[in-house]
């Protein structure tokens, strides 16, 4: 009971400690303040923060000390702002401020680094990819594109995993059991979609497949919601026949709206020899500088 009772007020000490120390790292020169004469700490000041901030500066005050009030998200971006968090620091500001991370930054573009690249690319044979916070694929490594395509031959929509399951006839017929796939997955994506209720781009593209999908119209209003990916994927490949995978998905920790998505083969349908056959198909139409027709769905 004891360390219940004592675990916000050892948070909000916690915030004000951070507080002080990224305020005490800047100088009044980096923010465009002047230093003054009478400066004997180093840093900027509270009521310097407060002002870059537009709030008092007994408000600001009263954070730093710990005293139990919520600041809002427009407040704490101001605030990060005005001391110049990097990422790192932003999201502890608001895990301390709020309990919980700080909204996407939606207008970033995202990008895989070459790091994730080459962790992909460590899977060989086990189709992999990594799918963005609109569900858009930002990356596969060769057995990806081997079994599904290049996605980089594709336009920006139609690398769009969602689009792509609803709008392209094609996948009807290569995803085994297509209907109840689509609707998995479009369970997951309404879970994923309610983290970014204010991304124009993500409102967009549901507005469109509302108008370009039947079936997305129609399942759409139930509202249903599902979490994580795993489970097994049949697909009906057209150059080999059936494939079957046991599929998971994983978190990027440092960027957690990206996801890794794994494709492990079965013995089921001699999956494991298919790929290796469609894998060396693949290194040969790379060595003569071609791409195969895009299977992607």
């Amino acid at each position: 009971m004891d360390s219940q009772r004592h675990q916000p007020e050892y948070r909000l000490q916690e915030l004000g400690d951070f507080l002080r120390t990224r305020r005490a790292r800047i100088i009044p020169e980096d923010v465009g303040l002047p230093r003054g004469s009478r400066r004997k700490t180093p840093g900027l000041r509270r009521a310097e923060v407060a002002h870059l901030m537009g709030v008092s500066v007994d408000w600001y005050t009263w954070l730093e000390q710990g005293r139990p009030i919520t600041p809002s998200t427009q407040v704490l971006e101001r605030l990060a702002q005005a001391l110049q968090l990097d990422e790192s620091e932003r999201s502890h500001l608001f895990l301390l401020a709020q309990q919980q991370p700080p909204p996407t930054r939606l207008l970033e573009t995202e990008s895989v680094s070459p790091a994730l690249q080459r962790f992909l690319d460590q899977f060989g044979a086990r189709p992999a990819f990594i799918s963005g916070r609109r569900w858009d694929s930002l990356a596969r490594n060769d057995a990806a594109c081997a079994v599904f395509g290049d996605f980089r031959r594709l336009p920006p929509r139609e690398r769009n995993t969602i689009w792509g399951i609803f709008t392209n006839p094609l996948a009807r017929q290569f995803i085994v059991n297509w209907e109840e796939d689509a609707r998995h997955l479009l369970a997951q994506f309404r879970s994923s979609c309610a983290r970014h209720p204010d991304d124009p781009q993500l409102t967009a593209l549901i507005h469109d497949l509302m108008l370009a999908s039947p079936e997305f119209r129609a399942w759409w209003p139930d509202h249903e919601v599902r979490g994580g990916q795993e489970g097994r994927k049949t697909l009906n490949h057209p150059q080999v026949g059936y494939l079957v995978f046991e599929r998971l998905t994983f978190q990027v920790y440092d960027t957690p709206d990206l996801k890794v998505i794994v494709y492990t083969p079965v013995q089921e349908s001699d999956t494991p020899r298919k790929l290796e056959q469609l894998l060396a198909q693949w290194y040969q139409h790379q060595a003569r500088g071609y791409s195969p027709p895009e299977e992607d769905h």
